[in-house]
């Protein structure tokens, strides 16, 4: 199957290139490794009808390419919710403590859940562009094509654009030529946003913590949670609490992590928590196609932005994109679109020499 341009990565990045070119009438694919769209945008529809995020959430004012996007595409967006008192629990051998909310910029979340912003990319690009269950095995660039390789099929095109995370096409992908040298070692030592993060979401018949004049937030430094939120729709007719693990329990089972929660929710907001209609958690070091392990510790955001991914490689034939690779607002949804803006004006520059 040929194509003028292949792009992999079916998350935020990769179908905003894909909206883009085919709004500049520029015939593209893109093939997704996972049986779903979103990569690390994932929202979940949980029992009784109410999306929680499992993966990106927030966005704030400083986020402008974002905020435009959702603009352009007619997306509401509502305020995070942070009225009452918050709790703290600054050791383990001490109790939560009420405390007034910290003065903050204000943050924002995607009305419907963030997979809205997904799924209105994909309605425009359409289902005939995107192929799910294509995991990328190896590419191939010759002088006036690239092949790509994937489990089950293979794709000709004169132009490749990497919208999945360094750490990945780094480690997983055989190249031939091989990557330059310099490119590979800066790849494969890149932190991939949340790839050791799990996420954790309960929701309830009732937003009984609002009841008592709490914003439901919780800082926490003895864990296993360490930050947690009111998470009701902008309708506030569906109700739940949601935030993050410490990276450390997913050593442990899923019976015991989910026990040690609970028991520290107890002693936070009482038995009220226990109310809960579904736990819904997500680990996203077990998600093949956000996690490769590292060979050495990598610290948060290394080597996000780093000037390689900004070149084109192989003749202009290998464009590397991702929330990972820009120096603006790495590793966040901006930063996502913000490369993405960024590939289409490369595509544009050099479309004589490419298209």
């Amino acid at each position: 199957m040929q194509s003028n341009i292949l792009i992999i990565g079916a998350g935020l990045s990769g179908l905003l290139i894909g909206y883009r070119l085919k709004k500049e009438g520029i015939p593209f694919t893109i093939i997704e490794a996972r049986d779903r769209i979103g990569g690390r945008i994932n929202t979940k529809i949980s029992s009784n009808g109410t999306p929680v995020e499992m993966g990106a959430t927030w966005f704030g004012n400083q986020h402008k390419n974002l905020i435009q996007l959702l603009k352009e595409l007619d997306i509401k967006y509502f305020e995070q919710y942070m009225q009452g008192s918050a709790f703290f629990q600054p050791f383990s051998t001490s109790p939560a403590t009420s405390i007034p909310i910290p003065q903050q910029a204000p943050s924002y979340r995607i009305t419907g859940g963030t997979s809205v912003l997904i799924n209105a990319l994909a309605k425009k690009i359409g289902a005939h562009s995107i192929e799910l269950n294509q995991k990328v095995k190896r590419i191939e660039f010759f002088e006036k094509k690239v092949t790509v390789y994937t489990n089950n099929k293979s794709f000709d095109a004169f132009k490749v654009i990497l919208a999945i995370p360094p750490k990945l096409w780094g480690n997983a992908i055989d190249f031939n030529p091989l990557l330059p040298k310099k490119l590979k070692d800066i790849a494969i030592k890149t932190h991939t946003w949340m790839e050791d993060s799990i996420k954790i979401a309960l929701t309830f018949e009732r937003p009984f913590w609002r009841q008592k004049q709490q914003s439901g937030t919780l800082f926490s430094n003895t864990g296993p949670i360490t930050e947690f939120y009111d998470h009701c729709n902008f309708e506030e007719n569906k109700f739940a609490l949601c935030g993050f693990i410490n990276s450390s329990f997913n050593e442990v089972t899923d019976q015991e992590r989910k026990k040690l929660v609970l028991q520290q929710l107890n002693i936070v907001f009482g038995d009220s928590i226990n109310s809960y209609n579904d736990y819904n958690e997500q680990i996203w070091s077990r998600e093949k196609n956000t996690f490769f392990e590292n060979e050495s510790p990598l610290f948060p955001h290394q080597n996000n932005g780093n000037p390689v991914f900004r070149e084109t490689y192989f003749n202009d034939r290998l464009i590397i994109s991702s929330a990972e690779t820009t120096p603006i607002h790495s590793g966040y949804m901006e930063g996502a679109v913000v490369s993405a803006i960024s590939v289409i004006e490369k595509i544009k520059n050099c479309a004589q020499q490419c298209i």
